[in-house]
């Protein structure tokens, strides 16, 4: 019998919630035609040899391992497209879900009138015990920038318990950037048309076992995902904040140059090389944190990584004073030369940086370190195969 609904379970080391969490879906799901697959991030804890275990004994359970690529709302996507069920759930492996909400969503998205169901916290009888006072106030704080900048109407925004109907999630499947850890905004801001979403209240659970992935750039994450939704089209969101960081590190340059100039006492030459390398450095390092944050660099790598940025910048700054004096030349004013070659310069060095500094080769041994952000390339492990021996 071909399922009538999907659970997509995104994991990453959950070894001791896998097994607890099969058996709380299968007891409230009973009567219902259902599945869950498991998107697994290379797990390294005994995650995958749980899941194998499962899958050969049960044809309900499923799970792909995906190695080369990380990310929990590309997982979530991956593994919907695995799925043929007309309803798709989402929720974590770690138990603060509740699972006693499953056959309530599945019912209200079978009487037609709705495309999303979704567990909030933020709705009269909701809770959320499962966060820390800072992560709580920054989950708040998103939910409110989600509401405020794409007019969602979503309380819960951040939520990461959800169902949906196979029709919403194949209108937004092509539009989808799939970034960061929040999946749900990224999949209501991508259809067009009107989503028909109701919200019912759940309370958000202490984690039942393991270490949480999350952090505090998780809120940066989501507002990069709004950003990409606003100007995406137009201009990578990636771009725009190698360039914010590029500017922040000219004025830095400036600094450190006067510092060294009129209290430090260096020449000119010498003060203009320190102020450029410390510049160059502190770019990397803030680029390296943030902007290609998925494909990160430590240890040796990141000494590596921080050489080829010096020569990458190198060039660029050689492209920029080139491109600007010759367009000057020709008579267009020396802010419009100035403008044009310190753009062509950035565009330069965040296209080679990209390619040659954080290489999208790194992503293999960073996937279990770093598990967030948007990366769908690299080898694919298929579903296990599902039998009953």
């Amino acid at each position: 019998m071909s399922p009538e609904l999907t659970v997509v379970v995104p994991t990453l080391d959950e070894r001791d919630n896998i097994e607890v969490l099969v058996e709380r879906i299968a007891r409230v799901l009973e009567g219902v035609a259902w599945e869950v697959i498991f998107v697994d991030d290379d797990s390294r804890d005994g995650t995958l040899e749980v899941l194998h275990r499962l899958a050969r004994r049960d044809a309900r359970i499923r799970y792909i391992h995906r190695i080369g690529r990380s990310g929990l709302s590309s997982a979530c996507l991956e593994g919907m497209a695995s799925s043929s069920a007309p309803y798709l759930a989402v929720m974590d492996a770690d138990l603060q879900h509740d699972e006693e909400l499953l056959p309530q969503m599945l019912e209200l998205l079978r009487r037609g009138d709705t495309d999303l169901v979704v567990g909030s916290r933020y709705v009269e009888g909701g809770e959320d015990r499962g966060l820390s006072n800072t992560r709580l106030k920054l989950s708040r704080m998103a939910a409110w920038l989600g509401r405020l900048v794409l007019r969602v109407p979503l309380h819960d925004s951040m939520s990461g318990f959800f169902m949906l109907t196979r029709e919403l999630y194949l209108r937004s499947a092509r539009r989808v950037s799939g970034k960061g850890f929040k999946i749900l905004l990224d999949i209501v801001a991508s259809v067009p048309e009107l989503v028909r979403i109701k919200e019912i209240p759940f309370v958000f659970r202490e984690r039942h076992a393991g270490e949480s992935k999350l952090d505090t750039l998780v809120v940066y994450e989501f507002i990069l995902v709004l950003a990409d939704k606003l100007v995406g089209r137009y201009i990578p969101v990636q771009f725009l904040i190698f360039s914010l960081v590029g500017f922040l590190g000219a004025l830095l340059h400036l600094s450190v140059l006067g510092t060294l100039l009129n209290f430090a006492g260096l020449e000119f030459v010498y003060a203009q090389l320190a102020a450029t390398v410390f510049a160059m450095t502190v770019n990397f390092t803030v680029n390296n944190l943030f902007t290609f944050r998925v494909r990160r660099l430590r240890g040796s790598g990141f000494a590596r990584g921080l050489l080829f940025f010096y020569g990458v910048c190198g060039v660029g700054a050689f492209v920029n004073i080139r491109v600007a004096v010759y367009l000057f030349g020709l008579g267009v004013p020396w802010w419009g030369a100035g403008l044009i070659g310190m753009i062509i310069g950035a565009v330069w060095n965040f296209s080679v940086a990209t390619i040659v500094v954080w290489h999208r080769e790194h992503r293999g041994r960073l996937a279990k370190a770093e598990p967030v952000g948007h990366e769908t390339e690299g080898p694919v492990v298929p579903a296990k195969p599902i039998e009953k021996p």
